[in-house]
């Protein structure tokens, strides 16, 4: 049996390609021949920027005696987890079971139908710190399976009957405490209810939420962004209070790369002082747009800095050949002879030393005073706090010099797989900070990315979205989740808002339709007192469902909280409201509350894990807002787009009635005689027409 390995649109895949290992993809074609040799699957599962999973890999994978064992007695499956987070999902739930945690590698031995009966994660080459050796592990599982195999049986048939049961109770307890979405000013406000829960979870010295490891908190960030802006009075204030800490503290930590921008996966440390240095195109996409907003509402902070710097990051070090976005970067760098700059995080950290050789002694010895540099030891770079005039000029100024220091390092390894969804919040995330930054060059790069989406993930004569692809090629094999599907849609719905092209309206229109069609089915038990609100959908994030996952326990259902990018159901939910708001289109606005969950438990329990449906409902009770363009001159309606500004992007949509395609909200918005006409609606009424960009500012400023 080969490895099949090479030529995977995963670079973590690609990694294990020469492993002395007849690794297998995760497909029907290893199952079957499990099934055919009578013996386990053995499943690892990690991705390309995983310190440790590289580690088990040197240690064991490419050892050829492991391998022979490993061939000899096993269907060897390897997973990339970003490329199938509904593979990595199921098997984590069993190996929580089995063991009490979690992370990557993991390691799991399921039987020939995907029944997981034994699990970990790392596993050392030798036996240590009273951990079994892996290939200890391997003999004891070869010697249950040939005389212990009907209890190893019963293992997995209690793992997977926990797995399903693990889902149907968080369901069961989500229904119990579930009450009808309200709609606008009806019943009690569940953005109210985590805003509250939200501070009192936020870390008061050091900013941000819970204690370490700390994460960015990406997808809860537009639910404050959301109760910021919304009418005055204490909890606007205190959400825009929340905001500016947790970005303020965020911006001038350990977790932002100073010298070369962008964001790191998490900090090990509360303080934010010690990032874990892999960087993710998700993270990075989401905390761009949030800062790039937080820029527009409120310059001055810094915010506008940071946002400029993360776009930079990402169109510089993670922008592929043909204008899609790269997964990752890895936190290890590569190792070369005699170089101190290897290993994890050895690319980004400094001593006073190097400092000093890079930017001279009396230079070097400030910026690592300011920067926090201590003496004897290799750190980030970061301040801290806020700097004042004199201290940012002398990092501004030095900053140049270190980056080009550090680029002559051994750099991480980037995964070059192109993630559909995550590619999705990288296009919103530039679309909105293109115009919110006034730089053209980063809504340039949203499209060309969002091109090159359509083009190569989108199959037009299937309506199928691939989830993931490698040099220009879709891996047709692995379709796009749910998350996929909305987020990219929610990305079109972005490069419209930003310019206006009605291309990018009907192509968000194409892939909601389709996500109906395929993740949602009626509800075969519907609630009878459900009335309009409840129009009877079941949604799954999964198209279909491998064979395999059932067994195991998985049923595909949606998963109605975040996780490091936001629920797929919520933000489809979103794409939904906006496209009712653009094309007045009732059908779509009725799929909404089905999708976003049990709203008043997930506030008052989980608001982190729930910050986009949150947000949606937050959304829902605010007045659609609209500018419609009718007739005059191209110069008449660029003039016009540029006087509403950053309310193009944020929460007005500028719409030219004379397009091809123009949405439903346009219907009747007409320019007699061909005379420039402008109509200002909110909540599907219109003011009279003006017929100048001067009177539509006065409109405009009467509406604020």
């Amino acid at each position: 049996m080969p490895n099949r390995l090479t030529g995977q649109s995963s670079a973590y895949l690609r990694q294990h390609a020469d492993n002395p290992v007849a690794w297998q993809p995760f497909d029907d074609a290893a199952f079957a021949e499990a099934v055919r040799r009578d013996v386990p699957v053995f499943l690892s599962v990690g991705y390309a920027a995983c310190h440790w999973c590289h580690v088990m890999a040197h240690e064991s994978f490419e050892d050829p005696e492991v391998g022979a064992y490993l061939d000899e007695h096993f269907v060897p499956v390897k997973v990339d987890r970003e490329e199938r987070p509904d593979v990595d999902a199921v098997y984590m739930s069993a190996t929580q079971l089995l063991t009490r945690q979690g992370g990557w590698p993991m390691s799991v031995f399921l039987t020939p139908d995907g029944r997981a009966f034994h699990a970990g994660t790392y596993f050392p080459p030798r036996p240590a710190h009273g951990m079994p050796s892996f290939r200890q592990v391997l003999e004891a599982v070869t010697e249950a399976w040939a005389t212990r195999r009907g209890e190893l049986e019963q293992a997995a048939d209690a793992v997977a009957r926990a797995v399903a049961g693990q889902a149907e109770d968080l369901r069961t307890a989500l229904a119990a405490g579930a009450v009808p979405v309200p709609a606008a000013g009806d019943g009690p406000d569940p953005t109210a209810a985590a805003l509250e829960v939200l501070l009192q979870e936020e870390d008061p010295v050091h900013g941000g939420f819970g204690g370490a490891p700390k994460f960015p908190p990406s997808t809860v960030l537009p639910l404050l962004e959301r109760i910021a802006a919304g009418p005055g009075g204490p909890a606007a204030e205190q959400a825009r209070g929340l905001l500016g800490r947790t970005l303020g503290a965020m911006r001038v930590s350990a977790l932002f790369d100073q010298v070369g921008g962008g964001f790191y996966r998490y900090s090990v440390t509360r303080e934010w002082s010690l990032p874990h240095y892999e960087k993710m195109l998700y993270d990075n996409a989401q905390l761009l747009r949030a800062y790039a907003r937080a820029a527009a509402r409120e310059p001055g902070r810094g915010d506008e800095r940071t946002a400029a710097g993360t776009a930079a990051f990402l169109l510089r070090e993670l922008r592929l050949p043909g204008g899609a976005f790269a997964s990752s970067l890895d936190a290890d760098s590569p190792s070369a002879d005699g170089d101190v700059h290897s290993g994890e995080g050895a690319f980004y950290v400094w001593t006073r030393a190097e400092l000093a050789a890079v930017l001279g002694p009396e230079r070097g010895t400030a910026v690592a005073d300011l920067m926090g540099v201590a003496a004897g030891r290799a750190q980030p770079l970061h301040p801290g706090r806020v700097l004042d005039e004199e201290e940012q000029a002398l990092w501004d100024a030095a900053r140049p010099e270190l980056a080009a220091a550090r680029a002559a390092r051994p750099a991480p390894a980037r995964d070059d797989k192109v993630v559909a969804g995550w590619n999705g919040l990288a296009v919103t995330a530039l679309a909105e900070a293109g115009v919110l930054l006034e730089d053209p060059a980063l809504l340039l790069a949203a499209e060309e990315a969002a091109g090159h989406l359509w083009e190569v993930h989108w199959d037009g004569g299937r309506r199928r979205l691939a989830r993931t692809s490698h040099a220009g090629s879709a891996e047709r094999s692995i379709e796009g989740l749910l998350e996929d599907y909305a987020l990219l849609a929610e990305a079109f719905l972005a490069l419209y808002r930003a310019t206006g092209a009605t291309a990018w309206l009907r192509r968000a229109r194409t892939l909601a339709d389709a996500a109906e069609e395929r993740f949602s089915h009626p509800d075969p038990d519907p609630d009878p007192g459900g009335g309009e609100q409840a129009p009877g959908r079941v949604w799954s994030d999964l198209a279909d469902v491998p064979a395999p996952l059932l067994a195991a326990g998985g049923s595909g259902r949606a998963q109605p909280l975040d996780d490091v990018t936001p629920a797929g159901a919520a933000v489809l939910a979103a794409v939904l409201v906006e496209l009712w708001a653009l094309d007045e289109d009732e059908a779509r606005a009725r799929l909404v509350p089905s999708l976003l969950g049990p709203l008043q438990l997930l506030a008052r329990r989980s608001p982190r894990a729930a910050g986009r449906a949150l947000t949606v409902q937050a959304e829902l009770g605010s007045a659609p807002a609209h500018v419609v363009l009718a007739g005059g001159t191209a110069e008449d309606k660029l003039e016009a787009r540029r006087a509403v500004g950053p309310a193009a992007v944020l929460g007005t949509h500028v719409i030219d009635a004379d397009a091809p395609g123009a949405p439903g909200a346009a219907r009747g918005r007409t320019a007699p005689g061909g005379r420039f006409t402008v109509y200002v609606c909110r909540d599907f009424a219109c003011r009279a027409p003006v017929h100048t960009v001067a009177e539509l500012r006065e409109e405009l400023a009467a509406g604020d």
